[in-house]
């Protein structure tokens, strides 16, 4: 078992990017459950060496991740980056308007806050709490201590970005050219690959801002893969019924994201699902 667990308090941030994510309840913590967590569920996290590893873990702190949670502000100076071990956090783009469009998508594979050791400056999108769950969240200035260090934390973090600039990159191709059904089957299954299970607490208002999109073209795009048995939507939630099916329906940009990520499945000593690229 993981030793020196802290768990630290939150708070929910309300978002009017995200309509019906307000004022959601913070549930009293069940020490039971944190004592099952630990950082190496995190991709990252687990394909460190031991030394790196043993010298980081006193400054990782765990917290949860409620849904609709703000980890860093648009231009915002953050604290913390954030490494997940459940759940799923998006960067959102926004407009002068209020409209916003996610432009990534994080789990257990990656890290929130590169911005804390690209660059000194604030970040020009929102990181919000998509799926909930989970998270160690380590200082920035920790953070740039073993960033500056040039270990193998320095290079995992530069190979997380490159692929995260890869997934942008990526997102942007596809809405240009894709129809919204095969952006939705791409952003279903990006989702799925990062839980543990094929249910999905997702609105039709949530993926349209997810996606930039207006609502009736969700609506419909959902509408036909219900209709075909590859879904099924009941209000704020998606069960997956047939994963093979919604692959046969996804654009190629799928496959480009999907093998861009900072680890991949197959064994390392510490997690034997894990090993970096």
């Amino acid at each position: 078992m993981d030793t020196a667990l802290r768990v630290l308090p939150y708070e929910a941030r309300s978002l009017s990017v995200v309509e019906g994510l307000a004022e959601y309840p913070i549930a009293a913590p069940d020490m039971g459950a944190f004592e099952r967590h630990c950082p190496t569920q995190n991709q990252i996290l687990a394909a460190l060496p031991d030394g790196e590893y043993a010298r980081m873990r006193p400054y990782l702190d765990f917290v949860q991740l409620p849904l609709g949670m703000m980890l860093h502000e648009t231009s915002g100076r953050s604290s913390f980056a954030y490494f997940p071990t459940a759940g799923i956090v998006s960067p959102l783009c926004m407009m002068q308007n209020g409209a916003a469009a996610a432009v990534a998508i994080t789990g257990n594979d990656g890290m929130i806050g590169t911005s804390l050791f690209m660059g000194r400056g604030g970040t020009p999108d929102r990181a919000v709490v998509q799926s909930p769950g989970h998270a160690y969240r380590l200082g920035a200035n920790r953070l740039r201590h073993e960033f500056d260090r040039g270990g193998y934390f320095s290079k995992l973090l530069l190979q997380y970005t490159h692929s995260l600039f890869m997934q942008m990159a990526q997102t942007a191709v596809c809405n240009r050219y894709h129809s919204i059904e095969q952006q939705l089957c791409r952003w279903l299954l990006l989702m799925l690959d990062r839980m543990p299970s094929n249910e999905l607490s997702l609105t039709h208002e949530l993926l349209s801002r997810i996606l930039g999109v207006r609502r009736e073209g969700i609506t419909d795009a959902a509408g036909k893969l219900q209709k075909a048995g590859v879904i099924r939507y009941r209000r704020g939630h998606i069960t997956v019924l047939d994963d093979l099916e919604l692959k046969a329906r996804v654009c190629e940009c799928y496959a480009v994201v999907n093998g861009e990520t900072a680890c991949t499945a197959v064994k390392t000593r510490r997690n034997p699902k894990l090993r970096l690229l």
